[in-house]
């Protein structure tokens, strides 16, 4: 009997509060959500935040994320069986029942929906339920199994927060918060792929197509080095196109240096560490490159 077939006949129980936090992904939707209040902030007056707006707005925002984590348990739970990293989430151990998981990732995706169009407005609803529809369904559904580009694809759904988190105070489709988008589009591939070098094993054990099982590890580590280079690039826009000053430019070039120098160590050594050691610099990267454009929207206006 397979390790999914004995999950199965256990896939009964009922789970403790820790098992459907642990279902939210906590630590992904905390990262999604510092941009969508990134987000809220630099669409806001310096000094004239709409501090309702903001909480309200976030707090859908990050039960919508929730849900869509809560969908990927579902979805994956017979991979996530079959994987050592992932053996012990709570629907592959069992812990949690399918039926149980389901009425949870429904319940706060529509308490998103009601708090958004009630408190903040449509737009911010429909864009969020479309990120959810695109990282849950496209993404979590069909791209992941379907082609080594999926991450690529279904970038988009999660670098939609920023976005969210502007049209909760404009009720508008922005520029300036459409650049937001494209520099977590393009982190998220060097991101992304440096953790798919770390767990190729795993990856190919369950036949989950990530560029490493289909193309090697040189090409993905390639991969890397070009679409940081991007990266880099697309985040100087912000300060080309007059929406940030001096400050975003120096975080984005020095953090945007060492990123380089990251993922160029990574691709010419073949030290174990070094593919999650980048992984863990990206989220640090993403997280602090966020937090100097606030700096830099209160410090220079």
């Amino acid at each position: 009997m397979s390790k999914a077939e004995s999950v199965v006949m256990e896939h009964t129980g009922r789970g403790s509060w820790r098992d459907y936090f642990e279902m939210c992904k906590p630590k992904v939707v905390a990262l999604l959500i510092l941009t969508s209040v990134v987000g809220t902030v630099l669409a806001s007056p310096a000094w004239g935040i709409q501090w309702d707006v903001l909480i309200i707005a976030n707090i859908g925002i990050a039960l919508a994320a929730a849900g869509g984590a809560a969908v990927n348990h579902i979805v994956e739970w017979k991979s996530d069986a079959g994987m050592k990293r992932t053996e012990d989430r709570p629907l592959a151990s069992g812990r949690v029942s399918l039926s149980n998981a389901i009425m949870f990732a429904m319940s706060i995706s529509a308490l998103s929906m009601v708090i958004l169009v009630v408190y903040i407005n449509v737009l911010t609803a429909v864009l969020t339920f479309a990120s959810l529809i695109g990282y849950a369904v496209i993404y979590t559904m069909y791209l992941k199994r379907a082609t080594p580009q999926n991450i690529v694809i279904g970038g988009l759904a999660g670098a939609m927060p920023p976005l969210l988190g502007w049209t909760a105070v404009t009720n508008s489709i922005d520029p300036y918060g459409l650049l937001l988008v494209l520099i977590i589009f393009t982190w998220t591939p060097p991101h992304f792929w440096a953790l798919a070098i770390h767990r190729r094993d795993d990856y190919a054990k369950v036949s989950i197509p990530m560029l490493p099982v289909t193309h090697g590890i040189k090409y993905t580590k390639l991969a890397i080095v070009a679409y940081t280079i991007l990266m880099v690039i697309v985040t100087l826009l912000p300060y080309l196109a007059y929406f940030a000053g001096w400050i975003y430019l120096s975080a984005a070039v020095l953090l945007g240096g060492f990123f380089m120098y990251k993922s160029l160590e990574l691709f010419f050594t073949e030290r174990e560490k070094a593919a999650i050691q980048t992984f863990v610099y990206s989220i640090n990267y993403l997280m602090l490159l966020f937090i100097a454009l606030v700096a830099d929207h209160y410090i220079l206006s």
